[in-house]
């Protein structure tokens, strides 16, 4: 590990080693089974966040027409634009950097568990002689690189299979995106040919969180209400003075036919004294 992540990632490299041993040593599970379990503690320990990231999705899906509207009227000022987003998102209490956290956040651990898997067989399992490091008797070593053997080969297919549902059952509001998402799991394939197997056993069990996750949390989680409709800015016309009466003046209609409007006119020249 080279000096900055070994200042950084030290720590949680060292958590995970400690965990790694205890569920072998104290509870008695195999070393891939170990891996497993370890896996499913850190999903649950980060499932508040992955809870606020489905909340924060399910808000900018709600508003997505609106977002729309506000790109349409600024599309040839992106600043305006990105000024305007940022103050919807404020007036809509939505935060767009939540769908990220759960991600940044295994980022460290994912690494952490790569150099921990990666110095297992020198640094952890010599305090550990006779140890079994098969996995289900399909992996013969968690050590080995994934093409070491054909179960490698199963785990990477098992990845990207994995992967790929994780990401079309996760919500995202840009086509576009989900697509970069879809292409990822391919790219990746060329980089971790020689990962350690432990680590591909980690990635497609939290893969396989991700997805049942997501089946369980959009039914049982309600979707968040909808932000009211902005107020238009614009003063809306005040109703005519009534005269402190509560009710509005109305003029009577002009009498209808000639011989009223005669008298009327009668009226109007003889004066008050002669309504009297």
């Amino acid at each position: 590990m080279t000096a900055p992540l070994a200042g950084i990632l030290s720590p949680i490299e060292n958590a995970l080693t400690a965990a790694l041993e205890w569920l072998h040593a104290s509870i008695g599970l195999p070393w891939g089974i170990a891996i497993v379990v370890l896996t499913v503690l850190v999903r649950i320990a980060i499932l508040p966040l992955v809870i606020r990231q489905i909340h924060s999705m399910q808000r900018i899906q709600l508003v997505m027409p609106q977002l729309k509207e506000i790109q349409n009227r600024y599309k040839s000022d992106k600043a305006k634009q990105q000024e305007a987003m940022m103050a919807f998102y404020r007036e809509n209490k939505i935060n767009p950097a939540a769908s990220c956290l759960p991600i940044l956040f295994q980022i460290p651990v994912f690494i952490g568990l790569f150099y921990t898997l990666r110095g297992f067989e020198k640094d952890i399992w010599p305090q550990y002689p006779g140890s079994d490091l098969h996995f289900l008797n399909v992996v013969p070593n968690i050590t080995d690189p994934v093409t070491a053997h054909w179960s490698g080969y199963l785990l990477l297919v098992l990845y990207v299979a994995s992967q790929l549902a994780s990401i079309i059952s996760m919500p995202m509001t840009d086509p576009r995106q989900k697509w970069i998402f879809i292409a990822l799991p391919f790219v990746f394939v060329f980089f971790i040919l020689q990962f350690p197997t432990g680590l591909m056993i980690y990635w497609v069990t939290t893969n396989l969180w991700s997805v049942g996750q997501g089946l369980v949390t959009r039914r049982l989680m309600p979707k968040p209400d909808a932000p009211p409709p902005k107020k238009s800015s614009r003063a809306e016309p005040r109703p005519p003075d009534d005269g402190g009466n509560g009710a509005k003046r109305r003029e009577a209609p002009p009498p209808a036919g000639p011989a009223a409007q005669r008298r009327v006119r009668r009226r109007k020249k003889r004066g008050p004294q002669a309504r009297r």
